[in-house]
Formats: structure tokens, sequence, C-alpha cells
């Protein structure tokens, strides 16, 4: 829980150290991760949570849809997203161990997902470019790499961005979370989650 503080305190910038240090960590954390799935963090990480909810409605029934699910829960309350740390995932089991409301985590991701103009997928482009530069030459020999890379590159192409997570990933871990800004998540999550620790 301290490394997840310090590094949304952080605020780390993209150097080959920082993204050899993420890719680590999270296969570490996440052993069954795929390229795509180190990509949706990072992304997740950079463009934020789907922009200009229009329909909270829709938003709302889908997560307590979500609630509902006997997958086990993941072991963490949250964890930031990608390198920088500017978002942070925040696990269900936040709201199904009490810590925070669904509404409250309904509110915290809509007014993420509206808080702020969304990067420009050409610089998002960009910046993956920098970042699967330096992974590649970690060799990490992770399974279907030449593929998920090429599904990568074509989905920035087209002009998209977003990804699921792996098969493998999903079986794994059954990620359960919604994404929040950082700013949002310290001053309206953080202090309830460490308060029900």
């Amino acid at each position: 829980m301290a490394f997840v503080i310090m590094a949304l305190a952080a605020g780390i910038c993209a150097t080959a150290q920082s993204v050899e240090q993420f890719v680590n960590r999270q296969l570490s954390e996440y052993p069954k991760s795929r390229l795509i799935d180190l990509y949706k963090s990072c992304f997740q990480d950079f463009m934020g949570p789907e922009h200009l909810i229009s329909d909270p409605q829709s938003v709302k029934a889908y997560l307590d849809e979500e609630l509902m699910t006997d997958d086990e829960m993941t072991p963490w309350l949250f964890e930031p997203c990608g390198i920088d740390g500017r978002y942070v995932r925040v696990s269900l089991r936040a709201v199904k161990d009490g810590c925070i409301s669904a509404e409250l985590l309904l509110d915290a991701f809509i007014r993420s997902a509206n808080a702020c103009a969304r990067p420009d997928v050409e610089k998002w482009r960009e910046r993956w470019g920098e970042i699967v530069g330096i992974i590649d030459k970690m060799d990490l020999s992770l399974p279907h790499y030449a593929d998920d890379r090429q599904f990568i590159d074509e989905l920035l192409s087209s002009g998209r961005y977003a990804v699921s997570h792996s098969p493998e990933y999903r079986e794994a871990y059954h990620p359960h979370y919604r994404i929040v800004e950082r700013h949002i998540f310290d001053a309206d999550l953080l202090p309830l989650i460490e308060r029900k620790d």
C-alpha cells in the first residue's frame, strides 16, 4: 500500500527507468499479463476514463451489475495506472468491503471522465511509441507479443486507442475497477479507504 501512495504522489515521468519499473511491477503482480495489458494500463493513465459520459443511468446500471458478480475481487483496493499515476484504478472491492459507497465511486468516475479535455489520440500514439520502444528492448518474451504489438499499431493507426484486458488477464485476475483522476481520488476516496484500513 505504501508503494501505491508513493507512486501516486511522485508523478513519475516516462523515462526508460520508470517504464521498466512499471513493467516489472506489473509483471510481478500480474504474471499472466500480455503486452495488451501493459498497454491498457498506460493508455488509461494517459487518456483517463471514457470521456463526457452523457448517460449516467447506464453507467450506474453497469456498475450495479458488476457489483453483483461472484468473481473473486482483486486483493488491492486501489492502484496507480500506468507510469505517471495521473489516474487510479479503484477496485470494486472498495465498495464491497464497505470502504466507499457505489454512489461515491460512480460520482468520482463520472467527474473524472468529464473533468478535462481528452488528450489527442495522436499524442498518445507518440507516447506509446516511446513506451513500447523501451519495452521492446526489455526482451520480455511475453506471450503473443508480436500479435499484440501489431494489433495495437493497427488500432492506433485507425485513430482508436481503447482495448480490453487480454483473456488470460481477465481469467486470472477478474479485474473489476473504475478509473478515477488522482486528485479526485486523493480528496474524496483515499481518506475513506484509509479510515477503513
